[in-house]
Formats: structure tokens, C-alpha cells, sequence
């Protein structure tokens, strides 16, 4: 049940992974291939299902990156699901309070740590194979919670909400946290950074990991330098996109200067 993100996490490193929108194991793969450390199978702001997230876990697993899956609420279901079709990290959105918090906690861990529902016949303990309660105990140990603050009431509560135990990234919505300040879509905005930077301090304060979501290099740098560990970077299609554009750019500018040449 070794998981990646969590051992470099752990050892001061920093961590990159895109957001997958697109319900592809043969993507995940390449994602792996190209080096990066997790991916972030999007369940919430895309077309995947639990079928197909569960194949794409194993694509993660297969070229040895951390599967992350976000979910679409905090539903104790939704995140016993994640996790028990093998999710190194449960991703959840929109935590506005220590009481979301809370919820998220208990849905994530089992007994003692939390509520989660057992069942050992999971991909997650390898279908019974695993003893049982082995598979209890390294799960709770071995599996992270990783929460949204993306609007302007989950980072006015920050400090309650850091309160929690069983809680491993504090999670940035830049684009979210944007909207809540009435300013959509301007992440840079100084309203929006202001409110980052303070979330970033308080988390680091006590000790937590901090992640939050980047669109370019010089971005996740500009955040790394200031402490995030867990960062983000864009989502498939945004990368496919970009790539099959340069390449166009690229081959128009050689023709253009061809032309010119004639």
C-alpha cells in the first residue's frame, strides 16, 4: 500500500500532479511516464465514474504514481468509494468548517480514527487477500485526506478548521477562492493572493501540508518558494491542448518563414 506522494510529503519534498478530466488509463500512464508524481482523477468537475477511476488507479499504480481522487461532494460514501477502489489520497471539495472538517475525517479513517465503512473485499485490501485487520491499520495510516479551502468562509475559518486531526493537505482553490471574492477567474488578483498567503502561513504554522493549483512553471515556483509542497499543475486536457497548439504555432512560424524566403 506504499504511497508515493506521501513518503516525499513526508521526507520535505515537493509534489506535482495534473487533474485528469479525461476517464483515460492509457493518459494516467503517460502522466507517469513524463514524471510526474500523482495524478488527481476528477470526479467532480468531469465525466468519470467509479468504473473507470478504478482502472485508472491501477494505470497510476502500474508506472508508480500516486492515484488522488477528487470527489464531487463530501459525501461519506463517495469517499469510502474512493478509497476502497484503491485511492492513495481522497480529495474533497468545498470545506467551509470545522464541522466539514470533521465530516471528511471521519468518512476517510477507520475505527478508532473514524467512521469509515469496512469492508475487506475491496480492490483496496486486495479483494480479501490482505488480513484484515492489517488492512484497517495500514489504511489508516497509508492513505491521506486532503481538503478544499476554496471560498472566503473556509479561509476566514482556517484556524478551526486546522484544529482537526486526521486532516494531511490543506488544499487552495485559487479559482474557487476567486469567485467567493468577487473577482472570477483573476487568481493573481491581490485580493485572491493575499488570502492564499495568509491560509499558506496559518496551515504551515501548524505544521500541515500545504497544496494549491498552478497554470505555469513560473507559478509553481512562486509557491513552492513560499512553502506548498502539493502542487497541482493544470489537467489533461489543458496540457494535451497546449502541446497540439505549440506544435501548430511552431509549424506555422517555419512555414511563414519559408514564405518569406521565396
Amino acid at each position: 500500500m506504499s504511497n508515493r506522494i506521501q513518503n516525499e510529503l513526508s521526507e520535505g519534498k515537493y509534489v506535482v500532479g495534473p487533474f485528469m478530466k479525461l476517464a483515460s488509463p492509457a493518459i494516467v500512464e503517460i502522466m507517469g511516464k513524463a514524471g510526474f508524481d500523482y495524478v488527481i482523477i476528477d470526479c467532480e468537475h468531469g465525466p468519470t465514474n467509479m468504473l473507470q477511476a478504478e482502472d485508472m488507479v491501477r494505470a497510476a499504480k502500474l508506472v508508480g504514481i500516486s492515484p488522488v481522487i477528487r470527489v464531487s461532494a463530501n459525501d461519506p460514501v463517495m469517499i469510502s468509494r474512493a478509497l476502497d477502489i484503491g485511492a492513495d489520497a481522497v480529495q474533497v471539495p468545498q470545506i467551509s468548517t470545522k464541522e466539514d472538517a470533521e465530516r471528511v475525517a471521519k468518512a476517510a479513517k477507520f475505527a478508532p480514527l473514524g467512521e469509515r465503512g469496512s469492508c475487506p473485499y475491496v480492490r483496496a485490501a486486495e479483494y480479501s487477500h490482505l488480513d484484515k485487520k492489517e488492512y484497517f491499520k495500514k489504511a489508516n495510516e497509508e492513505t491521506m485526506v486532503i481538503i478544499h479551502i476554496e471560498g472566503e468562509e473556509g479561509a476566514k475559518n482556517i484556524d478551526e478548521i486546522l484544529s482537526v486531526e486526521g486532516i494531511d493537505v490543506i488544499f487552495i482553490g485559487p479559482y474557487d477562492l476567486s469567485q467567493s471574492l468577487g473577482v472570477p477567474g483573476e487568481v493573481d488578483h491581490p485580493k485572491v493572493v493575499e488570502m492564499m498567503e495568509m491560509v499558506v502561513e496559518k496551515a504551515k504554522g501548524k505544521g500541515k501540508t500545504v497544496g494549491t493549483f498552478v497554470e505555469s512553471p513560473e507559478g509553481a515556483h512562486r509557491w513552492i518558494d513560499l512553502g506548498v509542497q502539493y502542487i497541482s499543475y493544470a489537467g489533461d486536457t489543458g496540457i494535451i491542448y497546449q502541446a497540439c497548439k505549440d506544435i501548430m504555432q511552431q509549424i506555422q512560424s517555419v512555414e511563414a518563414i519559408s514564405q518569406d524566403q521565396i
